[in-house]
């Protein structure tokens, strides 16, 4: 993607501001975020910050290229406030794509989840029967059939990309998050400050997590090839957080055992497994994950081994 004029919503925010930056080295872009989760700290010089709601009137959405990720992206954020989460997460994107569709943009690539396919230790296709167990699955839902009108009505390419469980590490974006960053961010730095990481249940719940370079490499896959309909993005591995812990342990040259405390999540809608099939995905486009779990935590532990040899 070259010479484009691109918008990013929750642009500051963690996936946003990387997906932002990596675009900005040959794009025009904009990054709009109401600073709840981001920061224009995230962002690169090269970025133009619009401080403002996906809920605004005057978006800046005379571009080429829309990728949508703002939300209140988890339970607990959703469920705080159900109608204000309905708000961000439905009418913010019906908003946003209706004024870039107004605009002349035909192109927009949102974030969903996986959190709809419920509880699969094997991997989860695309065409698989999904449900809605709170309210801000519901709200991706909701996503995913206003996209489909869209398309139908209005001939719009519209990718909705369902990612698995996305990470950085707190030397990348992930730090203003706190308690909302990934477990790997906050295990890690746990464990760097010699504090044991909290874990819910008895740690054999699995994740497929996903480095977040992998997540924008496929979030401009998408936009490259003008995808319609709904991908997954993730690495088709899970692990237990019993094993993170540990290997976590290992990188960072630690020897400290978790803290296990009862779910406060209600078990019939907590998602104790994911895993996804990235087949459709690498079919439409070639994309496929590069960052290896085991990279993927050096990445994020080399801050800490970095400050410890100064």
């Amino acid at each position: 993607m070259k010479d484009k004029r691109l918008l990013v919503t929750g642009g500051a925010g963690f996936i946003g501001s990387n997906l932002a930056n990596r675009l900005a080295a040959d794009n025009d872009v904009v990054a709009l975020d109401d600073g709840y989760l981001g920061t224009p700290e995230n962002l690169s010089d090269d970025v133009e910050f619009v401080e403002g709601s996906v809920l605004d009137d005057d978006l800046p959405t005379d571009v080429d290229v829309v990728f949508h990720l703002a939300a209140l992206s988890s339970y607990n954020m959703h469920e705080e406030d159900p109608t204000q989460g309905a708000r961000v997460n439905v009418e913010g994107f019906v908003n946003t794509v209706d004024q870039a569709r107004q605009d002349g943009c035909d192109t927009v690539v949102y974030a969903t989840t996986s959190s709809i396919y419920g509880n699969r230790t094997e991997p989860s296709p695309e065409d698989m029967a999904v449900e809605a167990r709170t309210g801000y699955e519901a709200s991706k839902l909701a996503r995913e059939r206003y996209a489909e009108y869209f398309h139908h009505h209005y001939g719009m390419s519209m990718a909705g990309m369902r990612f698995f469980s996305v990470y950085q590490g707190y030397g990348g974006a992930e730090a203003h998050k706190g308690e909302y960053a990934n477990l790997i961010a906050q295990f890690a730095d746990d464990l760097a400050a010699g504090e044991a990481p909290v874990i819910y249940g008895d740690g054999t719940q699995t994740r497929d997590f996903t480095h977040v370079d992998d997540i924008v490499d496929g979030l401009v896959a998408a936009a490259e090839n003008e995808l319609n309909g709904v991908y997954n993005l993730g690495t088709g591995e899970s692990y237990d957080l019993n094993t993170l812990v540990e290997k976590l342990n290992d990188e960072l040259g630690t020897s400290i055992d978790p803290e296990y405390v009862e779910n406060p999540i209600p078990e019939d809608i907590y998602v104790h497994d994911t895993m996804a099939d990235t087949t459709k995905m690498a079919a439409a486009t070639g994309w496929e994950p590069s960052v290896s779990f085991k990279e993927g935590l050096r990445r994020v532990c080399a801050q800490y081994q970095s400050t410890a040899s100064q």
